[in-house]
């Protein structure tokens, strides 16, 4: 019994000097510290997940699962456009807005990926989730606008993996909120099969809009004051409503970014405001520009055929200088992939003889190519610039 206990002490004993032995060298390894190889376990753990974590425009640390393959997106309406292009299918998306359906069915998106239309939009009514109609959807994750709290207290309740998005936490700076989508898309979707493949369009996307950015900021240094055209936006209009974008708005963005000046600035209250037509008359703006947000189209000012109103006497009018924004693949005067080319859209509008050269069709055939690999016809970047009075249907309805 002694012999076999004195075999058993030796080999405990160099099986205890083999593992010292072994701790010493790790400890002493200088190829991995002790961060490093906490950041190894870290990620495998992670990447052995089923879900990450993602922290929406809200602030909230969301639970993601890593595999997405069904998206609904509620009340943020230009996102469905961006998750098409970004993936280059409408294929995950299985629920949207009516007012997203609606652009989307008059526009450009559903003749690039027609599978948009096959998304629901009865889980909706106004800004309302019918959560029955959400859950038969059985999405993986839905996208809700980050400012309403009614929605995502819903979402949240029922079990929904809800994002929000904001729209205005960049001060309504349209390069820079279209860059914080994209950049959050990234991170949603970071486990997809073709995260490289997207991050490198979203990456491509923004450095598109910084340099038009730049170059036309570049063009415009030197305009005097007195040679800044005015501009009124018609953001919303019908029979009994004229909106418009005062200070805190998406159209005070586009007037700075193109040299132009809001004439409605000193209206400060946050998103659209209300106006009238008297008040347009002693703004008296050189130029209107009509958004997608609303059906009325230039012809409908030049021969006053909404309501009692009577646009003959407004400068803008008299002189024919009246515009529908174009309409690719959402409503341009909100941030989307069409942001660049509205820049130069704006730009070539307001100060034509500073922009001779530039060539929109030819910009917007590249643009689409070089970035998201879409060979647009002519005709179908002609009918950006040339928009479908029903796109602006259902909004407000």
């Amino acid at each position: 019994m002694k012999k076999i206990l004195s075999v058993v002490l030796a080999m405990a004993m160099t099986i205890s000097l083999f593992a010292c032995a072994n701790i010493a060298k790790t400890a002493t390894a200088p190829s991995e510290t002790v961060a490093e190889t906490t950041q190894k376990v870290e990620t495998e753990a992670t990447s052995n997940a089923d879900t990450h974590i993602v922290v929406d425009h809200g602030g909230n640390e969301v639970v993601v699962p890593n595999k997405i393959e069904r998206i609904v997106v509620s009340d943020i309406f230009p996102i469905p456009a961006v998750l098409s292009v970004f993936f280059n299918s409408a294929d995950k998306i299985v629920g949207i807005a009516p007012t997203s359906a609606s652009a989307a069915k008059n526009s450009l998106l559903s003749q690039i990926y027609p599978e948009i239309l096959n998304a629901k939009s009865d889980f909706m009514n106004g800004n309302t989730i019918n959560v029955e109609e959400l859950m038969k959807l059985n999405p993986d994750v839905v996208f809700y606008s980050e400012n309403n709290n009614e929605q995502k207290e819903v979402l949240q309740n029922a079990g929904f993996c809800a994002i929000g998005i904001s729209a205005n936490g960049w001060h309504y700076d349209c390069i820079e909120t279209l860059n914080q989508w994209l950049k959050t898309l990234t991170e949603v979707f970071k486990y997809d099969d073709n995260i490289g493949i997207l991050s490198d369009r979203s990456e491509k996307a923004q450095k598109k809009s910084n340099d038009i950015y730049a170059m036309i900021k570049e063009r415009i240094a030197n305009l005097k004051p007195e040679e800044k055209k005015r501009v009124f936006f018609l953001f919303q209009y019908n029979d009994s409503t004229m909106l418009t974008s005062g200070k805190n708005f998406f159209g005070q963005w586009w007037s700075d970014a193109v040299g132009c000046i809001n004439v409605a600035e000193e209206l400060e209250k946050d998103n659209s405001v209300a106006t009238n037509l008297e008040q347009v008359y002693a703004w008296n703006p050189d130029m209107i520009f009509i958004t997608n947000f609303n059906t009325a189209l230039p012809k409908d000012l030049y021969e006053n055929t909404v309501g009692t109103y009577d646009w003959s006497e407004v400068k803008a009018v008299k002189e024919k200088e009246v515009y529908k924004l174009p309409l690719g693949m959402y409503r341009t005067y909100t941030p989307g992939i069409d942001t660049p080319i509205t820049l130069l859209w704006f730009a070539k509008t307001a100060y034509p003889d500073l922009f001779t050269d530039v060539d929109l069709l030819k910009e917007t055939r590249e643009y689409y190519k070089d970035i998201f690999g879409v060979d647009l016809t002519d005709e179908q970047i002609k009918s950006i610039f040339n928009p479908d009075a029903n796109a602006g249907r259902t909004y407000f309805n």
